[in-house]
């Protein structure tokens, strides 16, 4: 894979030391001046404050724990903008599915990888250091196998090593067409596997997943109820948990008509069925979770799982907001991500996770339990959600965590009149992307100056791919 040759030729090694020099930094504890920060192994090796910068150290004004994305389907950032085209009747998320089946019918491996390339690429001049890859095309158009049922998974692997970025990697188990076992039908195809198939995939995955840094992690995900059946997903879950375990990733909930299809198959709605007979809980992230009644939504926050919710996205394809006081009230735990990466932006992820919110409610700053900033209530609960999701040990920068880091420039125009817990209030509802300066996967430096270390020949790759994948169409 022609990426594999480019591993951080200009990012810096995880493995090696480095010194950040941050005017001020956001800690557990609140803020501090003078951080000096040092990386060793791709973790955080030592802190100190009310330092001065020595030389050598990379200088930043403001540091924060950088965000992991804890869902994306990397492949859908070449749809951007092809769908917002209204047909006769009244467009769906079920009229927008069909459209991208059709998509994928075209979809070549090596598109594959350099569309994954430049979203990867795009999360993390966002600020995200991390994603969780939710995989679910494993075949040739048409549902035959590739020779190597990890080709796909693959080239999700070279795009990451090309960006530096944290992989979660996460298979997707995808068995049938719709609620009730229904057959798989057109761009389903490449999807499906049943369970031996699966458990092959996962083992070639595992396998392969060691040309990453050791950062890089692999999980599962049964795609949703309505894409398998209860015997599989408790055989999958059973052997997962027998070969070490992992996250578990589901989207749940995310349409009426699911939750109704499911509801009349299993006699169960589709969260409560996962907690009920699942054992959806620690180690779970459930996707969207948008479709909950009150029963549910306080079930879910006290089962330890992450509600992984994916705000551009669900507003794009017309889902509805989540049910987010009642959440937060209950002690749940979140994470944002860019699922269909239509507008890979981590501010507005969290912008539109509030205002949704709010047009709903028609209130005012919503998602805070008790008084204080929301932007700081947002930015650190998804820090700490996303990493719990991804199975990382970052979200915070602390000694011994994961160097998941990001700068940004709190002398922007947005920003400059704001300190404290404000200018996260300042970075989430008045900034833009550009706020960001550096960024670091695990100590892999991979945005300096706002730009990414590879981002030309990233982009030059994914013009080439995407004026192949158009001559196809």
């Amino acid at each position: 894979m022609k990426y594999m040759l480019y591993v951080f030729m200009s990012i810096h090694k995880g493995h090696a030391m480095s010194t950040i020099y941050a005017n001020r930094a956001r800690l557990p504890d609140g803020w501090v001046r003078g951080l000096r920060l040092t990386v060793e192994g791709g973790t955080i090796a030592a802190l100190a404050t009310d330092a001065v910068p020595e030389a050598g150290d990379v200088r930043v004004d403001t540091l924060l724990p950088a965000l992991g994305n804890l869902h994306s389907h990397a492949f859908q950032r070449a749809m951007a903008g092809m769908t917002e085209v209204r047909a006769e009747g009244r467009d769906s998320f079920w009229t927008w599915r069909d459209l991208m089946y059709r998509f994928l019918d075209r979809l070549t491996p090596e598109q594959t990888e350099a569309i994954a390339a430049l979203a990867f690429m795009e999360m993390q001049e966002a600020g995200f250091a991390a994603v969780g890859e939710f995989h679910y095309v494993h075949h040739r158009p048409g549902g035959a196998p590739y020779a190597d049922p990890a080709e796909l998974s693959k080239r999700i692997f070279a795009a990451a090593a090309a960006t530096g970025i944290g992989l979660t990697h996460l298979p997707v188990l995808y068995t049938y067409g719709a609620a009730g076992r229904a057959p798989l039908a057109g761009g389903q195809l490449r999807f499906g596997n049943d369970v031996t198939g699966f458990q092959s995939l996962v083992a070639a995955v595992r396998d392969g997943i060691g040309t990453l840094p050791p950062d890089a992690r692999v999980g599962i995900a049964p795609h949703s109820l309505r894409a398998t059946a209860p015997a599989d997903l408790k055989e999958v879950l059973a052997a997962h948990a027998a070969g070490g375990g992992g996250p578990v990733h589901v989207h749940a909930a995310e349409q009426p008509k699911e939750v109704a299809d499911v509801e009349a198959w299993l006699g169960s709605r589709p969260v409560q069925w996962l907690l009920d007979e699942a054992g959806a809980g620690a180690g779970w992230c459930l996707i969207h979770a948008t479709h909950m009644t009150a029963a549910e939504t306080v079930a879910l926050a006290r089962s330890g799982a992450v509600a992984g919710l994916c705000p551009i996205t669900e507003a794009n394809l017309g889902d509805g907001p989540f049910n987010g006081p009642g959440y937060l009230a209950a002690g749940g735990a979140f994470g944002v991500g860019s699922d269909s990466n239509v507008r890979v932006s981590l501010v507005e992820e969290l912008r539109t996770l509030e205002y949704s919110q709010r047009l709903r409610d028609l209130a005012r700053n919503v998602l805070r339990v008790g008084e204080g900033s929301v932007g700081a209530a947002l930015y650190l609960g998804a820090a700490q959600g996303g990493a719990r999701a991804l199975g990382r040990d970052s979200g915070a920068i602390a000694q011994g965590r994961l160097a998941d880091l990001v700068a940004i420039d709190g002398t922007a125009p947005a920003l400059c009149a704001l300190d404290g817990d404000r200018l996260l209030d300042g970075l989430v509802f008045a900034s833009g992307d550009g706020a960001v300066t550096d960024l670091w996967s695990a100590g892999r430096h991979a945005v300096q100056g706002g730009r990414h270390a590879a981002r030309n020949r990233i982009v030059r790759d994914y013009r080439a791919a995407m004026a192949s994948l158009l001559a196809s169409l």
